[in-house]
C-alpha cells in the first residue's frame, strides 16, 4: 500500500502537474501571445504564439523528467522524446508526452551513469525508448481519446438543450483531462465559419462555455488558497493545473462541471451563442481569451447570420465570466457543507457505536 501511494504521488500527482506547467509555458502562454498578436501593430506577438505552440511537446517532457529528479542527460533527451510524443499522439498529445516520458526517463536511470560512455548511453537509450513508444503507441493514446469526440459528436446530434448539456460537459472535462480538448473541436469542426451549419455553430458556444466553466470555476474556487496567482494561471492559463489536486480528491471538479451543465444549454437556447471563428477557439475557453474572442469575431464576419445585440453582450458575459464565478463557487459551498454534515454525522455513529459509551 505505501509503494503504491509513492508512485501514485510520483507519476500522478507530482509528474502530472510538472506536464501542466510545461504545457502552461510553452502552449498555452503562446495563445496568450496570438491572442495580443490580433492587436494592431502587435503581429509579431502572433508569431512568437505560433512558434511557442511548436515546442509543447518538449516542454511538457522536460518539466516531467525534472519533476522525476532524472539525470541531466535524461533530463535534456526527454526533450526530443516530448516532441515525437505529441506529435504522434494527436488529440491525445499531452496524455501521450505524459506516459512516454515517464517511461522513456525510468529506462534512461537505469543506465545513467553505468558506463564510461554515459554521454552515448544514456541519451542514447533514453531517445530509443521513447521514440519507439511514440511511432509505436502514442497513436493508439490518440485514438482512445476519440471515445471522448465520440461522446461529442453524438452530442451534436441530440436536441438543443440536451446537445449543450452534453457538449458543454465534455469539452470541459476535455480540457482540464491531459488531452487536446482544441485539437478535438478543430477535428469536429465545431464552427459554422466554413459549413454555415446552425447546429455545428451552436455546439461551439456550448464547448466555449464547458471551458470557462471548467477554468473560472476552478480559478475562482481556488482563489482562497492560490489567490491571484492562482486566478491568473488557472483563469487565462489551463485548469489542468488542478489534476494533481482532482487526483487526490476527484470531488472538487463536480462544482465547476455541474457549473458546465447549465451553462450550456443556456449559451445554446436562452443566448444562442454560435460560434463562428476558427473552430480551434471552441476547445480554448478563458485561455488567452481565446474562447470569447473567437464568438466576437465570428460576430464581426458576414457569415454570421443576425445583427449583433446587446443581449449578445450580456449573454457573452454571463456565460464566460460571471455564471461559471458563481456557479461554481455555490456548488462548492454546497458540496463543503454535505462534506462537513456527512463528518459529523460519522463522528455521532462512532461515538454512537464506541464500546465505551
Amino acid at each position: 500500500m505505501e509503494l503504491w501511494k509513492k508512485l501514485s504521488k510520483r507519476y500522478f500527482i507530482d509528474a502530472m502537474g510538472a506536464m501542466a506547467f510545461g504545457l502552461f509555458a510553452s502552449l498555452l502562454i503562446g495563445t496568450i501571445f496570438n491572442a495580443l498578436g490580433m492587436i494592431p501593430g502587435l503581429s509579431v506577438l502572433g508569431q512568437i504564439g505560433k512558434d511557442a505552440a511548436k515546442v509543447a511537446g518538449p516542454a511538457m517532457a522536460v518539466s516531467i523528467a525534472v519533476s522525476l529528479k532524472a539525470a541531466p542527460l535524461v533530463v535534456y533527451s526527454s526533450a526530443l522524446v516530448g516532441w515525437l510524443a505529441n506529435s504522434y499522439g494527436g488529440a491525445g498529445g499531452p496524455l501521450a508526452v505524459l506516459v512516454i516520458t515517464v517511461i522513456a526517463c525510468e529506462v534512461g536511470m537505469l543506465v545513467s551513469k553505468k558506463t564510461k560512455v554515459d554521454i552515448l548511453v544514456t541519451p542514447f537509450v533514453t531517445i530509443l525508448v521513447g521514440g519507439l513508444i511514440s511511432i509505436w503507441c502514442a497513436p493508439f493514446i490518440g485514438k482512445a481519446v476519440g471515445v471522448v469526440s465520440a461522446g461529442i459528436s453524438f452530442a451534436m446530434t441530440c436536441q438543443p438543450f440536451v446537445m449543450g448539456i452534453l457538449v458543454s460537459a465534455l469539452v470541459g472535462i476535455a480540457l482540464t483531462l491531459p488531452i487536446s480538448s482544441a485539437a478535438i473541436c478543430a477535428a469536429l469542426g465545431l464552427s459554422g465559419i466554413v459549413s454555415g451549419d446552425e447546429g455545428l455553430a451552436l455546439a461551439g458556444g456550448a464547448a466555449v462555455a464547458g471551458c470557462c466553466a471548467q477554468m473560472v470555476g476552478f480559478a475562482v474556487m481556488s482563489f482562497r488558497e492560490n489567490r491571484w496567482g492562482g486566478l491568473v494561471s488557472q483563469g487565462i492559463g489551463t485548469s489542468m493545473l488542478q489534476m494533481p489536486n482532482i487526483v487526490r480528491n476527484p470531488r472538487i471538479w463536480i462544482p465547476p462541471t455541474l457549473a458546465s451543465m447549465i451553462t450550456g444549454p443556456m449559451a445554446s437556447c436562452l443566448f444562442r451563442m454560435r460560434m463562428y471563428g476558427a473552430a480551434i477557439n471552441s476547445g480554448m475557453g478563458t485561455c488567452g481569451m481565446l474562447g470569447p474572442v473567437g464568438i466576437i469575431l465570428g460576430w464581426l464576419d458576414p457569415a454570421y447570420p443576425d445583427p449583433v445585440t446587446a443581449f449578445d453582450w450580456v449573454g457573452l458575459a454571463l456565460i464566460c465570466f460571471v455564471l461559471p464565478a458563481v456557479l461554481s463557487t455555490l456548488f462548492c459551498l454546497l458540496l463543503r457543507r454535505v462534506r462537513s454534515e456527512e463528518r459529523r454525522v460519522g463522528k455521532e455513529c462512532r461515538s454512537r457505536w464506541s464500546p465505551y459509551h
